[in-house]
């Protein structure tokens, strides 16, 4: 079984090749001019990752960009061969960034954490036990806030966007100058707490911190 790497391992191991850490994956994208090009792309990201493409690389194909993903399936973490794989993709020439990347949580703030992920597994049709993801791999993941006591005087879900570590401050800058407010940078860089002006939260989140 291949070795975990920790977030910090996996983020310097690619930092020069375009490839960003987030949520528990590799990812990088690859501009395209059309869909037969980025098809073209996918055939060679799995090409070169040969026999352990299917266990380790997802491939998102658009018109204008191919994003790769590496994650060790069954284990929902990157290992040393997710590593390997992103290192051998990007030196077969595809040109990996870090442009227009990143993923969607979705936080539910809740007293009684056991009693109400049920609900949100069975009516989204998810599975896990912990943090909920999407069989398919398309919808955002759903994960639990332990409350100490109700808030009804406050929303209690709010979006975590999750960015590029280094994407995260300009993210942060964008959504403030659109006229929201800090509520808090206490955990910065793992993440800001920012609000819309009628008080509706949104994490800006990187994988820093976290280790």
């Amino acid at each position: 079984m291949s070795e975990q790497v920790t977030r910090q391992g996996a983020s310097d191991a690619v930092a020069g090749l375009g490839w960003r850490y987030m949520l528990g994956t590799l990812r990088a994208a690859v501009p395209v001019g059309s869909l037969f090009q980025g098809a073209s792309v996918a055939a060679q990201a799995v090409a070169v990752c040969g026999d352990e493409a299917d266990e380790h690389l997802s491939v998102d194909l658009r018109a204008d960009r191919v994003v790769l993903t590496l994650q060790t399936r069954g284990r929902a973490t990157v290992t040393a061969v997710d590593v390997e794989l992103a290192q051998r993709i990007s030196s077969s020439g595809l040109p990996t960034g870090p442009a227009g990347l990143q993923m969607l949580e979705i936080a539910v703030d809740a007293v009684d954490i056991g009693a109400v992920r049920p609900f949100w597994r069975a009516v989204l049709g998810y599975a896990g036990d912990d943090e909920l993801t999407d069989p398919a791999g398309r919808g955002p993941s759903i994960w639990f806030q332990q409350m100490e006591a109700p808030r009804p005087q406050r929303n209690r879900i709010h979006l975590d966007v999750s960015v590029a570590h280094d994407e995260a401050v300009a993210r942060v800058e964008a959504a403030l100058k659109a006229g929201g407010r800090l509520v808090s940078d206490a955990r910065a860089p793992s993440f800001w707490v920012l609000a819309d002006p009628e008080g509706n939260e949104a994490c800006v989140s990187t994988w820093q911190g976290r280790d």
